[in-house]
Parts: structure tokens; sequence; C-alpha cells
């Protein structure tokens, strides 16, 4: 079984009081196996179509710059290559994600770009497990499951690679509890 540890960034706007639709404009993925054994990663910037022009919240939080996402490519042609990307190995695999809001907005791109989603299997959240497996009162964020796990975070926070980076070498030390 291999296991696609999936994040990816958005547009975001400080309050958000307009109630815009967020956009993605980074996804990342490292695939692992069941041995543990770190396969092949996929990462791409991509370039907004509703609010293409990035907010200064957005580019202090993620550090992508509005240099990155002009000249990335628009969801329609990316993701299309990363549905290339995990069919490039045979046999089942699992996308896992650290909450469930990546799958959401990948869902909602995929609606608004008129992209099929068909071949995208199950997920699993890792963070709703994770909190299960420590018995924790509530979910936390990855920085904090890192922390209590002794992982120091490698890159930058809110950038989809180093996220999901991350996320995999703490997926990869509790590899056999997860349920799924």
């Amino acid at each position: 079984m291999n296991f696609i540890i999936l994040d990816l960034e958005a547009t975001c706007w400080q309050g958000n009081t307009m109630d815009r639709n967020q956009e993605i404009i980074e996804l990342a993925a490292f695939r692992v196996n069941g041995y543990r054994e770190w396969v092949d990663d996929f990462q791409s910037f991509i370039k907004p179509v509703q609010h293409p022009r990035l907010s200064t919240y957005c580019t202090d939080l993620t550090s992508i710059t509005q240099d990155q996402v002009n000249k990335a490519k628009t969801f329609a042609y990316v993701f299309p290559r990363f549905e290339d990307w995990f069919h490039a190995l045979d046999g089942p695999q699992l996308i896992c994600t650290w909450g469930d809001k990546d799958m959401d907005l990948i869902r909602d791109e995929c609606i608004r770009a008129d992209v099929d989603a068909s071949f995208l299997p199950g997920w699993i959240n890792l963070k709703r497990q994770y909190a299960g497996i420590q018995q924790l009162p509530k979910e936390v964020g990855l920085l904090k499951a890192l922390e209590y796990n002794d992982i120091d975070f490698e890159g930058s926070p809110h950038r989809a690679v180093d996220d999901a980076y991350n996320t995999a070498k703490l997926f990869l030390q509790y590899l056999d509890r997860w349920q799924y």
C-alpha cells in the first residue's frame, strides 16, 4: 500500500469579511509506502483565477509570492498532472491529510474548474485520528503534534510542500496505528 500525504495552500484574507471562495495556490504530496520508504513527491504552484491577486496576509502567512503564482498554471492544468503522478505506480493508494479542509477545497476547485476528480480514492483525516491515538481532548495543529513527538519542523509552516513533508514524518512514526 502507498500513502499519499497531501497538503495544499489556498488564497486567504485576514478575517475574509467578504466571504470569498478560496482557491488552491500550492498542491504538494509525498508518496510513502508500508515499509516506511519515501517513494516520490509532487509539488506545484497554482494560479488563482477568481482572485488572482494574493492578499498581503496570504503572502505573509504562506511565503508564496505573487510572482510564483503568476508564473504557475491554473488548477485545470495542474490537477490532471497530479492525477498522472498519482497513477504512476500501480497498487492501492490512500490519501492522508491533516484535517478535512484540503479535500473539501480540492472538491470545490474541481467543480469550479470542471475537472474530473473521480480517480481520488477515499482519504483519512490524520488530525482526527492523531487526537484519538494520543487520547487528546481535542484535535491539535500539525506544529503541536510534531512538538508532542519531538519532531523538528523542517521548512516553512504554511507551505504545502513543507507541511506535507512534516506530516509524512509524523505519519511514518505512527504507521501501524492509523485506521484505514
